[in-house]
């Protein structure tokens, strides 16, 4: 192990992609409380989806360890002689099942649902990400994040189908938007998934116009919409307009990125003030 290495711990943590893994842990202790969950449920969905984002992050990497290698990802521990790729993936397989423990004591549907989730984003790091299929884990897992919250309850009850879609939006926005950067240094090393095929600047539109439209369903489909609703639904739409400008017209950057991240965060904003209507009754 290079002199420079930091503990084996800090590595492990660099490998679970720390940035998206609290992102989506966030979003769902936000989606437990504004649908009503008690404490203790919340803290379990909430850390049963860290697990499982966890287990995602390190099985990207340690799946990717040699393609990472060969185009000098800095960025990844494995490539960077940190740690090893065994030891990453074993980590992934022990958090993947921390995961599924978490969550049966919330109800056989939670853990269905969730069983589905982790094999979906599982299935995008093992092959899909290489197919024009690559969107389709997002589409599943993102989508099914409100249902795993929702049937966390007491009473286990379903989410909405706005809700659903609107998780649905989110997760090809995100798909798209963790690739953009990418795609030169993934051609190289025979990635083929959808946003490589369609190009930088549709992958740009197709960034902002999912954020767009999960913004209007989630502000729109559950009824008359309130004033901090509305004003809410115009900053999402300014927001996915620069984004659009952005991703067509110049090469991706960390102002991008970090703009994309708000527009999704005030989506996620907008479907907890929701509250109880996600669920469907």
């Amino acid at each position: 192990m290079p002199r420079s290495a930091p503990p084996t711990a800090v590595a492990l943590a660099l490998s679970t992609h720390p940035g998206p893994t609290v992102a989506v842990t966030l979003v769902t202790a936000v989606l437990g409380i504004g649908a009503g969950l008690d404490a203790g449920r919340i803290a379990l969905v909430t850390l049963a989806v860290l697990a499982n984002q966890v287990s995602v992050g390190l099985s990207n990497d340690w799946i990717d360890a040699r393609r990472d290698a060969a185009v000098g990802r800095l960025d990844k521990p494995i490539a960077r002689g940190w740690i090893s790729a065994a030891t990453v993936r074993t980590a992934s397989a022990v958090t993947v099942v921390i995961a599924m423990l978490l969550t049966l004591p919330l109800g056989w549907g939670a853990t269905l649902v969730h069983v589905v989730f982790i094999a979906s984003a599982w299935s995008y790091n093992l092959w899909l990400k290489r197919t024009p299929f690559s969107v389709l884990p997002f589409v599943v897992s993102f989508g099914l994040l409100p249902a795993l919250v929702t049937l966390s309850g007491v009473p286990p009850l379903p989410a909405a189908w706005w809700a659903l879609a609107a998780g649905a939006l989110l997760g090809v926005a995100a798909h798209f938007a963790n690739v953009l950067p990418d795609l030169a240094d993934d051609r190289a090393t025979g990635i083929a998934g959808l946003p490589h095929r369609l190009g930088r600047r549709t992958t740009g539109a197709v960034i902002a116009g999912s954020l767009a439209a999960a913004a209007a369903l989630v502000v729109l489909a559950p009824g008359a919409p309130g004033v901090l609703q509305g004003v809410g639904l115009a900053l999402g739409l300014g927001l996915a307009a620069v984004c659009a400008v952005l991703a067509t017209t110049r090469p991706p950057t960390r102002l991008l990125f970090q703009l994309i991240m708000a527009a999704a965060l005030l989506d996620v904003a907008l479907l907890a003030l929701a509250g109880e209507r996600v669920l469907l009754r």
